[in-house]
């Protein structure tokens, strides 16, 4: 495949995926849009979660259009196979999207595809063995970053350009049809997933992505020439990916936590806590996605030794174990019992406060309320308690004058004088 066909499947990659994500996006914004009947989401809420379909389909017609032009030569069946796995994850990560599915059937579906990838690409069983299992491991690993607007997509634009750099120094051309399309693709898509996001990746277009990413990588170095360090090389290019799980894996394990139950302990999550905004997260972790991606890319180009490859794997230790540092789960809130001895403990101590607030403002020279007469037969008050409600002698308590503001001697005169 020239470099023409690459820059031409890119380029109709781009304005298919801009085309198809503005009118999503002019749907799902749309007002008054109405619930659908029988308590359903509405149908704009779909549309943004589904968002990534969109991207799907402007990379899948690109790379469809261009291996029936007969563009990818003599690796037409791996490209295929690639794109067709990458097309079982994403139409299962619509169902996903949809309905949520249960993860032992993701994951099953997830093998399926990769082992197609394998099998079509003509790898070794033992080979194949080792992709099929990465390709799910990784696959899963960029899904997870789809935490937060703009992150996965900013990640999967720098990675994917990393393994176009690596197909095409590697001398097989072909191999780089995927990659330039999802550039393209992801390209096209971030302006409508930066924050605050128009539309979402979701499970249709993470997983796709992160499949598209880990099957092109395994395919790429499977391909290398035997003397590049491809095998230390291309795994550098999840590293994020894989720190964002071990930090998440991690965290819940210390917490005794389900490590299957998704809550906000990510990267971005993490960096928002140190009150790192939502787009200063995605442009923080593109960055760092960059180190190891473009440390990679020298070292299989042999412009590096594969010493060099330590530095950023060790600088993503140290940053993992910085974020692990930053509290990700909240103390849980416990309600304190509602028994009889609390209550009255509780409430034994306002009356004497009001109390002590009545005498000070008495004796601050305020106008008091002047106490009624007790009607007869009424029981005194025990010492220490308040006084009881004053009564008249048919049974109904009295109600005490309203304050004059002045001295309840010069009150009482007054009355006498009006009677």
């Amino acid at each position: 495949m020239n470099v023409l066909g690459i820059i031409a499947s890119g380029v109709a990659a781009l304005f298919i995926t801009v085309a198809l994500a503005k009118s999503a996006r002019r749907v799902a914004l749309r007002p008054h849009v109405p619930n659908e009947p029988g308590g359903r989401a509405p149908r704009a809420g779909v549309l943004r979660r589904t968002g990534g379909a969109t991207a799907v389909l402007g990379v899948g017609t690109a790379t469809g259009v261009a291996l029936w032009l007969e563009a990818a030569d003599d690796a037409a069946g791996s490209v295929g196979g690639l794109l067709a796995g990458a097309g079982i994850v994403a139409a299962l990560g619509l169902v996903h999207d949809l309905k949520p599915l249960w993860t032992a059937l993701r994951l099953g579906a997830q093998t399926a595809a990769a082992i197609l990838v394998v099998c079509l690409a003509g790898l070794p069983p033992a080979a194949g063995v080792l992709a099929a299992l990465w390709i799910v491991l990784v696959t899963n690993a960029f899904a997870l970053l789809d935490h937060a607007d703009g992150l996965l997509t900013a990640v999967g634009l720098v990675t994917a350009a990393g393994l176009l750099a690596c197909a095409l120094v590697g001398g097989d051309p072909a191999l780089a049809l995927l990659p330039t399309t999802l550039v393209a693709g992801l390209a096209g898509f971030l302006l409508h997933t930066w924050h605050p996001a128009r539309l979402r990746l979701g499970a249709t277009g993470a997983q796709f992505t992160g499949f598209a990413l880990a099957a092109s990588g395994a395919l790429i170095l499977a391909a290398a020439p035997s003397g590049r360090a491809a095998w230390a090389a291309l795994p550098a290019l999840a590293t994020v990916a894989l720190a964002d799980s071990v930090l998440v894996l991690i965290s819940r394990r210390r917490a005794a936590r389900s490590p299957l139950r998704d809550t906000d302990d990510h990267i971005a999550h993490r960096l928002r806590r140190v009150r790192v905004t939502v787009p200063g997260a995605a442009v923080l972790t593109a960055l760092w996605a960059a180190v190891p991606v473009a440390t990679g890319t020298l070292v299989y180009a042999e412009l590096l030794h594969p010493a060099f490859l330590l530095l950023p794997l060790a600088g993503t230790a140290a940053a993992v174990f910085a974020l692990l540092r930053i509290p990700a789960y909240g103390s849980p809130r416990t309600a304190p019992p509602r028994t009889g001895s609390s209550r009255t403990a509780s409430s034994g101590a306002a009356p004497s406060r009001t109390a002590a607030a009545r005498r000070v403002q008495a004796s601050g020279g305020g106008a008091a309320i002047p106490a009624a007469t007790s009607a007869p037969g009424a029981k005194a008050s025990a010492p220490g308690q308040g006084a009881p409600a004053a009564r008249t002698a048919a049974g109904h308590p009295t109600v005490p004058p309203p304050p004059t503001g002045r001295p309840p001697a010069e009150a009482a005169t007054a009355a006498a004088e009006r009677g």
